[in-house]
């Protein structure tokens, strides 16, 4: 099994080599889709849908799309975004089920991408595919060689701190180490400052991106999963997973009020209103951040479980991917949107400068990136990072995962019935 996911060196370090030379590669904005649907009525625009799930780009999303259709009048798009606090895999399973699957979707990839491939288009010959930068489209790439998705982008996550609270508090030296980690909490809840901002009310953020931390500090985390898998490696025997339980309490300690009714537009609105000073999140939410406070100073810190110094990393990878159904009616118009996305300059400005985006392609300028997202890839350039690797996980074991570690944070078990109930679920899932 492959490590899906996981960014290295030479791959964040490529997209930062790409700069503003002026040099995209990019195609004309005005000129008509090399890809345009040859099934469309003479003067008649066809109609795509793009079912997609990140909430924090959605309004921009729908500018960018404004900008295309300008560019491509014979292709309209009907963009429809499910994410945050609603499934959207499960939304998008009954759109199949109901025979309307959208024409473009999103899909993350690995075991995600197994369970779908029957409803996936080839995009191997796609222009775009000469740019990604290496590594990103494992997750999309099958054992018969062919590429069935688009990197969405590349993403970095790990607890977001206002630098201007943790000053106030006297917080001089950054934590690195879960002791240190849990000192500079205790100064800032001296200080009467809420440490930490906990979303525990979503099975995504606890029960993938949290949870992920313990399968991604692994010595081998893709070696550690088929272990799982084949029997000889358990979860509440790993000292990993017990550790794991550190940085839990750590959370909980420091943390914002009825974290368990908390979903995720008010965890980060507690953060991006000044009432917490750190937020287990990533470079995706810059842009809700800025609606609510425009000027706030952030940074990100790694997600440490013990005090071995090899556990100061941030989480990075490709978290999901751009996925066009073969049954589309227009497959080429479809794939015109993608291409569109990644290789005209209006596509990449939007990715970069309104998504904040790191982009999964060397073509794309990184130079308007974000301060966050350029801490982010520091922190990849310097090998302090560990796979997204919850794509490799039985199907539906994050949920499930989430609702252990919620009954845990309501007090109702303790942390090895934790383990045994997460080793269970991974016993009854696994194939």
């Amino acid at each position: 099994m492959k490590r899906v996911g996981m960014l290295s060196v030479s791959m964040i370090g490529l997209a930062m080599a790409v700069t503003a030379c002026g040099s995209n590669g990019g195609t004309n904005d005005s000129a008509a889709p090399s890809g345009a649907a040859s099934s469309q009525a003479a003067g008649e625009p066809v109609t795509i849908k793009v079912f997609q799930l990140k909430v924090e780009i959605a309004d921009k999303f729908e500018e960018m799309v404004k900008e295309f259709e300008a560019a491509h009048p014979d292709i309209k798009v009907e963009a429809e975004t499910v994410g945050g606090g609603t499934g959207y895999m499960d939304a998008l399973k009954a759109k199949f089920a109901a025979g309307e699957g959208p024409d473009i979707f999103n899909n993350g990839g690995a075991k995600e991408m197994q369970l779908w491939k029957e409803h996936l288009a080839d995009l191997s010959d796609q222009p775009w595919v000469s740019h990604l930068l290496p590594g990103t489209g494992d997750g999309m790439t099958d054992t018969d060689g062919k590429l069935y998705g688009m990197p969405m982008n590349m993403e970095g996550y790990g607890y977001l701190y206002n630098k201007d609270l943790f000053a106030d508090a006297g917080i001089t030296e950054l934590p690195t180490t879960l002791t240190e980690l849990q000192a500079a909490a205790q100064k800032l809840q001296d200080a009467g400052i809420t440490p930490f901002a906990n979303g525990f009310a979503e099975w995504w953020i606890i029960g993938s991106h949290f949870t992920n931390v313990a399968f991604g500090q692994q010595e081998d985390p893709a070696g550690f999963i088929n272990q799982l898998n084949d029997g000889s490696a358990t979860i509440d025997s790993n000292p990993i997973f017990q550790q794991f339980q550190n940085l839990m309490d750590t959370t909980m300690k420091y943390g914002n009020e009825n974290p368990l009714t908390t979903d995720y537009n008010t965890q980060v609105t507690l953060f991006a209103s000044g009432k917490t000073a750190m937020l287990q999140q990533g470079n995706w939410v810059e842009s809700m951040i800025a609606d609510i406070s425009p000027d706030l100073n952030v940074g990100i810190l790694p997600m440490p479980i013990n005090d071995d110094p090899s556990s100061d990393r941030i989480v990075a990878g490709v978290p999901n991917n751009w996925a066009v159904n073969k049954n589309s009616e227009h497959l080429e118009a479809a794939k015109t949107f993608l291409d569109w996305m990644v290789s005209s300059e209006a596509g990449q400005k939007y990715m970069t400068e309104q998504f904040g985006f790191i982009p999964a392609f060397d073509n794309i300028p990184t130079d308007k990136l974000s301060q966050l997202s350029q801490d982010i890839v520091a922190y990849t350039k310097e090998g302090k990072s560990i796979p997204m690797i919850w794509t490799s996980w039985p199907d539906g074991a994050n949920k499930e995962f989430a609702a252990i570690l919620q009954e845990y944070s309501a007090g109702k078990i303790k942390w090895d019935e934790v383990l045994s109930k997460m080793q269970s679920t991974w016993n009854s899932l696994k194939e």
